[in-house]
């Protein structure tokens, strides 16, 4: 609810609880304060009856329960794993989040779609380079596995280059467009010294190896053509230690943190013992952290001037910041100052692997999705729940996952949720969902893990139903390059392996272009209400609904076929993927699904 509004909340009793009085506890998750209301008697149902309060909520994070006296004692109502009531003293507490009245977040891409891409392994233009470094490994075989081991040559883990590149990616939009793609999100573009970027040299230059600035200019100009905008991958929490600040090799010409206590950019890190021992991300010295609440450094990202507002004016739409939930609260307020001053519609998008609505992280509750930070958020509960379920898990699982979030989060961030199913970060969809072990771990073991024939072929089954799951649930579905091509590969590198272009899964690929035309002609999927229908075992099925548009989507992952009786709302649907019902029913093989708009 937003600050300032009147909610209602009800109890309701059976009559044969004999009830004298129902109170509403509700506590203050700040400072910890608790209050109780008493609530009125209301109307009956049959054979219960209504007890409701009105409270009025300042920004903030609250919980609640309820308490009731009777002939037979006093008793508390609590919280469910299914959100329902249930009377006991052990259960939960209801979640209540209290955004800013003020909060926005932009319309154009709700309903949309979201494309990542690791720009070196999407599509390679052939352009030459100016300025590449000489100690990159620049592989000329497209189709070659990624380099896995990490060892003194110059083709190693992380320095192997494909040259993929923002010309690349400009010569197929086309094809992006195809998929109904809104918004490109591109994994980090800016000068870093190794394949993936995350370890940036310079946030104020292109890679080389990418192109230059022109090159992305030129990609954002002709992505509006096609109603596509471009969002940039911000990794501020920490830098590269060859880089233009730290320069701890003394590849460039400035004077770095790591080479003088006087260096303008001394201040941005955080320092031990000078100049070996400093803090790193997860303790890997190649990532020095930075001091993000530094007003050198703060300004140089946030400021007018800034790093977010330079690319902003380029024509970006909007920033993904990595690891957000590390980053500090005043730093983060700063950053969406920063973004929205260039445009309201600018979309701010944080990676937040865990539920963002109540997340602790240094040491104190953060505020993620309140109205001074983030838009919206990674959905990886979501993700997670999702291949949980198509491997086998009972669909209560996924359906509560949902409610909770919804529930959770303020609308604004919901309509726009990342609702990916595999990212830079995971193994690839299909070989989860095709393989029953971990991706983790073992370089050596992963590359050579591969699926059988049968495995690839269920894999593909679940896939489709994964895609529909992705694309019709609350959210914004977001496609990690290649996975509607029928790419495989374990975790990081395996899942960054190049595009195949010339040897897609055209199954799959005609899929997720079906997906994004009913995506872009239905209303329900824009911010539509969440309605669930069924969560039975192998059984999901639910509703979307956006005033008059409405959407019904069943998924059977068992084992065996099922009957499914339609509600009233959607029995004039038409079929648009999977089985079409007939006389208000549909039969449902395994692995198989249904929408209907």
């Amino acid at each position: 609810m937003a600050e300032g509004e009147t909610l209602t909340l009800r109890l309701l009793l059976h009559n044969d609880a004999r009830v004298h009085s129902a109170f509403l506890i509700l506590k203050n998750d700040a400072d910890g304060s608790v209050r109780e209301t008493k609530m009125k008697p209301g109307g009956y149902l049959e054979d219960y009856r209504f007890y409701e309060c009105e409270i009025n909520l300042t920004e903030g994070l609250y919980w609640y329960s309820f308490r009731y006296t009777s002939d037979y004692g006093e008793f508390f109502v609590k919280k469910t794993d299914t959100s329902l009531g249930i009377v006991t003293t052990d259960g939960g507490e209801w979640q209540q989040t209290v955004y800013e009245r003020n909060f926005k977040t932009p319309d154009w891409l709700s309903g949309g779609i979201i494309y990542q891409i690791f720009p070196d392994r999407f599509y390679a233009s052939g352009e030459k380079k100016e300025n590449v470094p000489p100690d990159r490994f620049l592989c000329d075989d497209w189709q070659k596995i990624p380099e896995y081991r990490q060892t003194g040559e110059k083709c190693r883990l992380g320095n192997d280059y494909y040259g993929g590149d923002l010309k690349g990616i400009e010569q197929k939009l086309d094809y992006l467009a195809s998929l109904s793609v809104s918004c490109i999100y591109l994994n980090p573009i800016f000068e870093a010294h190794s394949n993936h970027r995350y370890n940036t040299a310079d946030y104020g230059k292109i890679d080389p190896l990418l192109g230059t600035e022109e090159d992305l200019c030129s990609l954002i100009k002709a992505a509006e053509k096609r109603g596509i905008s471009i969002i940039l991958d911000g990794v501020f929490s920490h830098t590269g230690d060859d880089s233009v600040y730290f320069n701890r090799f003394g590849r460039y010409d400035s004077i770095g943190a790591a080479q003088s206590q006087d260096s303008e950019f001394y201040s941005w890190y955080k320092f031990d013992e000078y100049p070996e021992k400093y803090a790193a991300w997860w303790g890997v010295p190649s990532l020095p952290e930075t001091n993000e609440n530094d007003l050198s450094f703060s300004n140089y990202i946030t400021g007018e001037n800034g790093i977010i507002r330079y690319w902003l004016k380029k024509g970006i739409k909007g920033w993904r910041l990595d690891v957000a939930d590390e980053l500090p609260d005043e730093f983060l307020d700063k950053i969406r100052i920063a973004v929205k001053s260039e445009g309201e519609d600018n979309f701010l998008l944080g990676e937040v692997w865990e539920d963002a609505s109540n997340k602790i992280s240094y040491g104190a509750r953060r505020r993620f999705l309140r109205g001074r930070q983030l838009d919206s958020v990674m959905n990886y509960p979501f993700a997670d729940a999702i291949v949980a379920y198509l491997k086998g898990g009972d669909s209560s699982r996924l359906a509560n996952t949902v409610l909770d979030i919804t529930e959770n989060y303020p609308p604004q961030a919901v309509k726009l949720l990342m609702n990916h199913i595999g990212t830079h970060d995971t193994a690839r969809i299909l070989t989860r969902l095709g393989k029953d072990e971990l991706f983790e771990g073992d370089r050596e073991r992963q590359s050579k893990l591969t699926l059988s024939p049968e495995e690839y072929e269920k894999a593909v089954k679940l896939l489709k139903a994964a895609a529909v799951l992705q694309y019709t649930l609350p959210g914004v579905p977001s496609v990690f390059y290649g996975d509607e091509a029928g790419v495989t590969g374990c975790s990081d590198p395996f899942c960054r392996v190049t595009f195949p272009w010339g040897r897609e899964n055209g199954e799959i690929t005609e899929i997720y272009k079906k997906l994004g035309k009913i995506r872009k002609e239905t209303e329900a999927f824009a911010g539509g209400d969440f309605v669930p229908v069924i969560s039975d075992g192998g059984i999901f099925a639910f509703m979307r609904q956006n005033g008059k548009s409405r959407a019904f989507i069943a998924v059977n992952r068992s084992d065996t076929e099922t009957e499914i009786t339609l509600p009233d709302e959607v029995l004039k649907n038409k079929t648009f993927l999977g089985e079409a019902p007939k006389k208000g029913k549909v039969i449902l093989p395994p692995l198989s699904f249904s929408l209907t708009v």
